[in-house]
């Protein structure tokens, strides 16, 4: 594999992501350099971004390892989304441009017409690139980053399990785009909070590292069900 040199450390991310490299395994910058076709150093640039980024950790005698998150640390991650994606939705309906309305409104389309007809596959990419989108909308360079991260850091916590139906989620999206058309902010806020606890709801660790952190994505997950369960969605009113 040869890759430019400025993207080695979305090429990391995206292998630790995807757990091409383990928990807790060793990057050393040898055969990172090698396997991306490049020379070390955008590799160590690479590492020490990606360990400012929370996805590699420096060990004595070890050198550059895979972080070993913990579950508390994992439930963290969900409870800040849970507080920053509506935060990002309702600075959409303020700051957004015409340029992002565009792009907003095709991937809602898109969205619902791939949700509609079953195909699934590429549901989630698409899901992703509306997150971002949406987020990149909010004006602010630091919330955009931030909500980045968390959506890469809990892909690779948590996997998705549940019968979400498709239908409905992407709803859901279009009827948060349709309140950043009208600049109403607080019912931006209102739709992506409900929409984000929904998707909490349906993630479940990928690993275990102690009981406390289990215990706390429980009663996340459990609160979450129980708030879906007492608020159903009405896609109509949401439109409203």
């Amino acid at each position: 594999m040869r890759i430019p040199a400025h993207s080695v450390c979305t090429a990391i991310r995206d292998d630790i992501v995807s757990g091409v490299y383990e928990r807790g395994g060793r990057l050393t910058e040898e055969l990172l350099a090698r396997r991306y076709g490049v020379s070390r150093v955008p590799v160590r640039e690479a590492l020490r971004t990606l360990e400012a980024e929370g996805f590699v950790v420096t060990r004595r005698h070890a050198g550059a390892c895979v972080a070993e998150p913990t579950e508390q640390e994992a439930a963290d991650l969900l409870e800040m989304r849970l507080l920053l994606e509506p935060l990002g939705a309702s600075r959409a309906a303020q700051r957004r441009t015409e340029a992002h309305l565009k792009v907003l409104r095709g991937l809602v389309r898109l969205g619902q017409g791939r949700a509609r007809q079953g195909h699934s596959d590429d549901l989630r990419s698409l899901g992703g690139w509306f997150h971002e989108t949406l987020a990149q909308a909010s004006g602010s360079p630091a919330l955009t980053s931030t909500l980045i991260r968390l959506r890469h850091k809990i892909g690779w916590m948590y996997e998705v399990r549940g019968t979400r139906d498709p239908v409905e989620c992407w709803a859901e999206h279009g009827a948060v785009v349709d309140a950043v058309v009208r600049g109403d902010g607080e019912r931006a806020r209102a739709v992506m909070a409900l929409h984000t606890e929904r998707a909490a709801a349906a993630h479940r660790l990928r690993f275990t590292a102690g009981a406390g952190g289990a215990e706390r994505a429980d009663r996340t997950a459990r609160a979450e069900g129980v708030r879906d369960s007492q608020h159903p969605v009405n896609t109509p009113s949401l439109r409203s």
